[in-house]
């Protein structure tokens, strides 16, 4: 490959982890102050980084290599680099400047707008972010629906016209399952009423769990914010966090497992594609499943607890006292309605996307009035849960990513889920003690699977293509909706 074009894919790696570095330090440690000068700083980086992907001379120099005799892997740094140039390309660099510089200003209006269960305070910087990604959209091009050329962003090749009939299909599975098991009559103990967990055992506990897991904390860190996410600059410099909540350890325990999917996978990048465009994850589905693979598929399975839960028992003795293996693993698994998208059940959590998605829908063809939008949400939160947010805060502004303007970014999660179930039935096809594992603390073995499997691979194959390469098959509701219907089935004593 021609050292010209190599030099520009590095500096583009090089700018991006840059950007990752400087969201993640927003999230964490900029001061109170700080918000307006990262702001100008986030815009100029980005700015930096159009400038040099749309650069004409780049589009000739991946023109050029597209016609040369080049490896597997360089054929494929071209395509992704190609794809990404096209689309950017098409948008004009004072677009992504105003777009950088809305998106910090949203977030300290959604921080604020949070502290006072106010709505209204974070609507303006909302309808700046929609009206920039509307435009954005127009400019990427799209055939009439703008949705399309948002997801694209996330999850390529997926578009509305596919992705509705999959998310109806769940929510048509899910809600009645919800009602069979609310009408099931199992006792769920009550573990965390009235008891406190020291945040510093907490923390302690979940370092614990991400070395367990393989996670490189020379190669990474873990620290708080309100909302969990994993950032980072380099496959040897991974940023997660996480939630600490002195009333109960299940958010910090299972954002912590998580992020840490996530950055198993940041990690796993073949270091030949360091500084390349395959060090990345061909879309936000394919890195999701393996966040929620092992939250949701190993943590929150029986055998894993039959090793950790002796070991957070000794952790926590006054508040587990008199809690059993068989009263926590319950506990965990508990199926009921709640508020909050990140503490909710496996069997309600794709009802709070498929209610995010059909209101991203409506707002980016401007069909729903923003000052519409709490009712909205609270509307569907009722028709889908049974359940009203008493305030914005517990409700339309629970997440980040409307701050962010991440739009098209919610059904990734869903589709991870998807994946996520695929993925682990063949990793028990081929890792036939693999419950014997999770049962001794072995978590390594589905570590390393993944890692050669799915996380080297990088961006060299689009995200379905590498699931059907690993499952036999592509995009599928099958393993996931039978995987509920057995775990959930059992634990609830119900036929689903």
């Amino acid at each position: 490959m021609d050292t010209w074009l190599l030099s520009r894919m590095q500096e583009l790696r090089d700018l991006q982890g840059l950007i990752g570095l400087a969201t993640w330090d927003q999230e964490t440690y900029l001061p109170a102050k700080a918000g307006p000068a990262r702001a100008h700083q986030l815009s100029t980086l980005q700015g930096l980084h159009h400038e040099r992907l749309v650069d004409p001379r780049l589009g000739e120099a991946l023109a050029k290599a597209s016609t040369q005799d080049l490896s597997e892997d360089e054929r494929a740094m071209v395509r992704v680099l190609s794809r990404d140039r096209e689309r950017e390309v098409r948008v004009p660099s004072d677009l992504v400047k105003a777009l950088a510089e809305a998106q910090s200003r949203a977030l300290h209006a959604w921080r604020e707008a949070r502290k006072e269960r106010r709505f209204a305070l974070f609507q303006p910087a909302l309808r700046r972010l929609l009206e920039l990604r509307r435009e954005q959209a127009d400019a990427y091009g799209h055939g009439g629906e703008r949705y399309d050329a948002l997801l694209e962003g996330h999850e390529p090749g997926m578009r509305v016209e596919r992705l509705t009939p999959v998310l109806t299909a769940l929510r048509e599975h899910l809600i009645p399952m919800v009602g069979k098991l609310a009408g099931a009559r199992r006792e769920v103990p009550r573990l965390f009423d009235g008891r406190r967990y020291d945040k510093d055992a907490q923390w302690a506990f979940t370092l614990r769990l991400l070395k367990d897991m393989g996670f490189d904390l020379e190669a990474g860190r873990q620290d708080l914010s309100i909302h969990p996410f994993t950032g980072g600059t380099h496959p040897l410099d991974v940023r997660l966090t996480t939630h600490v909540d002195e009333s109960t350890p299940l958010p910090a325990i299972f954002s912590t497992i998580h992020e840490a999917g996530h950055g198993l996978y940041e990690q796993g990048f073949a270091p030949e594609h360091y500084r390349t465009p395959l060090a990345s994850a061909p879309s936000m589905g394919l890195h999701e499943s393996q966040s929620r693979l092992w939250e949701n598929i190993v943590g929150r399975s029986r055998p894993f607890w039959e090793h950790y839960f002796p070991a957070l028992r000794a952790a926590f003795p006054e508040a587990l006292a008199g809690v059993d293996l068989d009263g926590f693993h319950m506990a965990v698994n508990e199926v009921s309605p709640s508020l909050i998208r990140i503490e909710s059940d496996e069997v309600t959590y794709n009802l709070h996307i498929v209610l995010r998605y059909e209101l991203e829908l409506l707002l980016v063809r401007d069909e729903l009035p923003l000052e519409d939008l709490p009712a909205a949400w609270n509307a569907r939160m009722e028709k889908y849960l049974g359940i009203t947010p008493p305030d914005d805060t517990r409700g339309v502004l629970q997440d980040i990513h409307w701050a962010w303007g991440e739009l098209g970014y919610f059904p990734t999660y869903s589709l991870g889920n998807l994946y996520a179930a695929s993925l682990y039935r063949a990793a028990e096809r081929a890792l036939p003690d693999l419950t014997g594992h999770l049962r001794r603390g072995e978590l390594l073995p589905l570590r390393d699977w993944l890692r050669t499997h799915v996380h080297s691979q990088g961006f060299r194959l689009p995200a379905e293509e590498l699931v059907r390469g690993v499952t036999g098959h592509g995009l599928s509701d099958t393993d996931f909706l039978a995987y509920l219907k057995s775990k959930y089935g059992a634990l609830y004593g119900v036929t689903l």
